[in-house]
C-alpha cells in the first residue's frame, strides 16, 4: 500500500484553540503526522511519496466558488486590517439573521465558519491545498490500478462542508477523493467515516446526491462535536434520499457495540455495489483519546481494518482525527495492516 503525504502540512499550526474556557495548544498538532510516518516505517510500509499538484477543478465540484475565494484571500484581508493575531471567527449568522456574506473579514470568517475553534494562519491555505492534493493523488492512483492507497492528510477534512470550515478542517479531503474517483470513471463511490466525530461536512456535500453513499459511525451529536448533525434520521434529501446513513453512539461505547454498527455499515455499502471505497480514517474512537468517549483499544483498530479489507473493494484511506498523539501511529498502522491482512 502506497502512502501519499506532504511535508507542507507543517505550514498549518495555530498557536492556540479555545477549549473548556481556556486557550490551549491545539489537539490537532504537527507531531500527529510524525508519529504516523514513524509507525508505518516500523511496520514495513513504503516511504511516503509526495502528491501531484492539486487540480482545483475537482475541488470546485465539492466546494463553493465563494468559499474557495474566501480561503485563498482570508489571510491577506486579515492582515490588511492590521490584525496581528491568528484569524478566528467571533460572530456567526445565527437563527433569524441574514445569510449574506459580509465585506469585512471579521464577518466573512463567521459567515464561512462551521465552528469557532479553528484558526487561519498565514500559510493555512497552502497546507490545506497540499492535504487535499494527497487525497486527490491517492484517488488517481486507485483509478489507475492500485488496489489501496493511504493519504496522510493534514489538516484533516471531514468537517469542511460545501462552504464551511471548522473542526480543524478547510477542504474536505474525503469528498475530493470521492469526486476524483467519479471524475476518473467510477459511477458509484461509498465513503465510510469511522472518525469519532460525525463527518458533518461530508454529509453536507453529498446529502442530495446518489452517486456517493455516505456512512458514518460517531459519537451521538447530543453529546459530541459537531452537535448539530449526525442523527440517525438524517437519511438524505431529493436524489440523495436513502444514501446517507448515520450510526450515532452514546458515551462509553465499546468495540462490541461499535463493531455491530460497522457490520451494518459494511453490509449497506456492499448492497450499494460501489466501484470504490473512501475511508475517512479517524482513530479518535480510541479509549484514551482526550476529546472522545468511545472505548476502542489499539487491537480493535486491527480488527476494524480486517473487516474493511474483507469487502475487497478498491480503497482510499484519508487521514482524519486522532488526538492521543503518542498512540496515533500504532492505531493508524493497525487499521491499514488489518486491511491488508483480512
Amino acid at each position: 500500500m502506497k502512502t501519499i503525504a506532504s511535508t507542507d502540512h507543517i505550514l498549518h499550526f495555530p498557536r492556540a484553540e479555545l477549549s473548556g474556557g481556556q486557550l490551549i495548544r491545539p489537539y490537532e498538532c504537527p507531531e500527529r503526522w510524525d508519529y504516523i510516518v514513524s509507525a508505518l516505517a516500523e511496520g514495513g510500509f513504503s516511504a511516503p511519496q509526495a502528491p501531484d499538484v492539486l487540480d482545483m477543478s475537482t475541488v470546485a465540484r465539492v466546494h463553493g466558488a465563494d468559499y474557495l475565494q474566501f480561503l485563498a484571500s482570508a489571510w491577506s484581508l486579515w492582515e490588511a486590517e492590521g490584525y496581528t493575531g491568528e484569524a478566528l471567527p467571533t460572530v456567526v449568522p445565527a437563527r433569524r439573521t441574514q445569510q449574506r456574506e459580509p465585506e469585512h473579514i471579521d464577518g466573512k470568517l463567521g459567515y464561512f465558519a462551521g465552528a469557532t475553534e479553528t484558526a487561519i494562519t498565514a500559510t493555512t491555505w497552502q497546507a490545506a491545498q497540499s492535504s487535499a492534493a494527497c487525497a486527490q493523488t491517492a484517488a488517481r492512483l486507485l483509478a489507475t490500478g492500485e488496489t489501496s492507497v493511504f493519504s496522510l492528510c493534514r489538516p484533516p477534512g471531514h468537517h469542511a462542508g460545501h462552504d464551511l470550515f471548522g473542526g480543524y478542517c478547510f477542504l474536505n479531503n474525503a469528498a475530493i477523493a470521492a469526486q476524483q474517483l467519479l471524475d476518473s470513471g467510477a459511477t458509484r463511490v461509498a465513503i465510510l467515516d469511522i472518525d469519532f466525530h460525525h463527518g458533518n461536512g461530508t454529509q453536507d456535500i453529498f446529502y442530495e446526491r446518489n452517486d456517493v453513499l455516505f456512512v458514518s459511525l460517531h459519537g451521538n451529536p447530543g453529546h459530541a462535536f459537531p452537535y448539530f448533525l449526525g442523527y440517525a434520521d438524517e437519511t438524505g434529501q431529493g436524489n440523495g434520499e436513502g444514501y446517507n446513513i448515520n450510526h450515532p453512539m452514546l458515551p462509553g461505547t465499546t468495540y462490541d457495540a461499535w463493531s455491530d454498527a460497522l457490520h451494518d455499515s459494511l453490509q449497506r455499502i456492499g448492497e450499494y455495489l460501489p466501484d470504490a471505497l473512501v475511508v475517512s480514517l479517524g482513530v479518535d474512537a480510541f479509549e484514551r483519546d482526550p476529546i472522545s468517549f468511545f472505548k476502542l483499544s489499539s487491537d480493535d483498530f486491527m480488527r476494524c481494518g480486517q473487516r474493511i479489507g474483507q469487502q475487497s473493494l478498491p480503497t482510499v484511506f484519508v487521514m482524519e482525527g486522532g488526538y492521543a498523539v503518542e498512540e496515533i501511529g500504532i492505531n493508524t498502522r493497525n487499521v491499514l495492516s488489518g486491511f491488508l491482512n483480512p
